[in-house]
This record gives C-alpha cells, sequence and structure tokens, in this order.
C-alpha cells in the first residue's frame, strides 16, 4: 500500500497535486462550460433565489458529454481510484458537476455522499477537481476519519428534509461548526490540476465561494460494492435499473463501465 493509500485509509481524505495535465484540465473546463450551457433534465439549482451567486449541479452527463468521456476514460483517474481503493478494478459509478458562481453565499452543509446513493460496500471514492483556482476559504472541507463512523441521516440541503432514510433510522449528523475543536478539518487550497480524493461516507462541507468555482466530481466503485435498490429516489436516480440489476449484484450494467483492471 503507498503513502497516499494509506492517508486516504486513514482520513478518508487526500490531496493530490497536479494529478491532471494542463491539457486535460483545459478540455475538462470545456466540457464543464458546455455542460452549464446546456444542462440535462437532471439539473438542479442548489442556491436560493435572493442568493448574489448561483449554485448549480448536474449528473451523469458522460455519454453525451465527450469531454467529460474523455478524462474518465483515459486519464489516470481509475488507476489511482483503484490504488486508494485497494481494489484490483474501478468501475465508474457517476459524474457531477457543481458550480458556484461568484458571490455564491450558499455553503454545502456537512453531509456523507454513500447514504444518497444506491451503493453498499467500503471500496469507493470520489474525486473533486476544479478548473478554477480555489481558495482554502471557499474549498471542500472533511472531517478526518468520519468515514469510518456510522453512516449520518442525509436531508436535502435547503429544506433540511429527510427525503431518504425515514425519520430516526440513522443517526443525525454532529453539529460540526459549532464544536471546530472537536474534530480534525482537513482542506486545502487547490490549483487547476490538483484533486482531492475522498471516500463516500466521509462527511464534508464547503462555504460560498467568492470567486466562480466550476468543479467537475467523479466517483468509482471497486470490486466489493454492490447495488443497494432503494425504495426512493436515489441522487442522482437511475429510473429502470432495479428492474434489471438486483439486489447485492456488482454494478455490471452499461450505465457502470469498467474503467480499470488490474
Amino acid at each position: 500500500m503507498s503513502a497516499l493509500s494509506e492517508q486516504f485509509a486513514c482520513d478518508g481524505a487526500v490531496v493530490i497535486r497536479n494529478l491532471l495535465t494542463l491539457s486535460q484540465v483545459a478540455t475538462l473546463r470545456e466540457g464543464v462550460d458546455a455542460n452549464l450551457e446546456r444542462p440535462s433534465k437532471r439539473a438542479k439549482t442548489a442556491s436560493g433565489s435572493n442568493d448574489p451567486g448561483r449554485f448549480i449541479e448536474d449528473f451523469c452527463n458522460w455519454q453525451e458529454n465527450p469531454q467529460y468521456g474523455d478524462l474518465i476514460f483515459n486519464s489516470r483517474l481509475s488507476r489511482v481510484a483503484a490504488e486508494l481503493m485497494g481494489s484490483r478494478t474501478a468501475r465508474l459509478h457517476h459524474d457531477h458537476m457543481l458550480t458556484k458562481e461568484a458571490g455564491t453565499r450558499q455553503r454545502t452543509p456537512w453531509h456523507q455522499d454513500q447514504p444518497y446513493y444506491n451503493i453498499e460496500g467500503r471500496q469507493n471514492v470520489s474525486f473533486w477537481i476544479p478548473v478554477d483556482p480555489v481558495p482554502r476559504e471557499s474549498t471542500l472541507e472533511f472531517v478526518a476519519g468520519s468515514h469510518l463512523g456510522p453512516w449520518l441521516m442525509p436531508r436535502s440541503f435547503m429544506a433540511n428534509e429527510a427525503k431518504w432514510f425515514p425519520e430516526g433510522s440513522l443517526a443525525e449528523l454532529p453539529d460540526v461548526d459549532s464544536d471546530l475543536d472537536a474534530h480534525r478539518i482537513l482542506g486545502w487550497a487547490l490549483e487547476p490540476g490538483d484533486a482531492v480524493a475522498f471516500h463516500m461516507l466521509t462527511l464534508h462541507g464547503s462555504a460560498g465561494s467568492a470567486t466562480r468555482r466550476r468543479v467537475f466530481s467523479v466517483r468509482f466503485v471497486g470490486d466489493d460494492a454492490r447495488h443497494a435498490p432503494r425504495a426512493w429516489p436515489t441522487s442522482p436516480e437511475f429510473p429502470g435499473l432495479a428492474e434489471r440489476l438486483p439486489e447485492g449484484a456488482p454494478f455490471e450494467d452499461p450505465l457502470f463501465p469498467l474503467v480499470y483492471h488490474n
């Protein structure tokens, strides 16, 4: 196990400097801008109408966005993902574009990702890849070691509703901001080409952004990942998947291509 993998296993989040080449960053930036110009039907605005900026997200565009596909299939992301996961394989789960326009006040509240998904298993990793410089005060932050703890209640970001697991079925998130000294908070200023890799159970969040912050995130799963159909819409949703992929099955479906195999 490499030092980076050991740190990932311990903390649940690591920074990887210069993971992408300048050419790959330029291509990815084109892809994000094309996505912003033509959002899919899955896109949503995660900030209020009174916010001077705007926080927009979009999901699962790799099949229609050639720049996203090029990065996923022709970079070293999947190999690094497999190494961090301790997995022989890396399979794409989904892509996620997140842009906070300049002046956005809406923070991304503390949350874990995996409870929103249809995934069971420990081998997973998400890359958070900005195509703009990100100062420390606007970066994604993580509670070190929180990926080792329990699943926490997922809630909608703006209304704080339990739209996924029923109320009381999972532990509530701690109030991280009210007791920062009780947690080891990780976060890094980033330049284009840098990336942060984190486990889907690592508690994370971020502030608003004074400057434009365009980010592409891509999620991979490893050998032990299994399909976990839910009785509610996951985020992102995969309509019709439960009819063809049974509960407990590996993610062997065209929606989730195998990108790396050792």
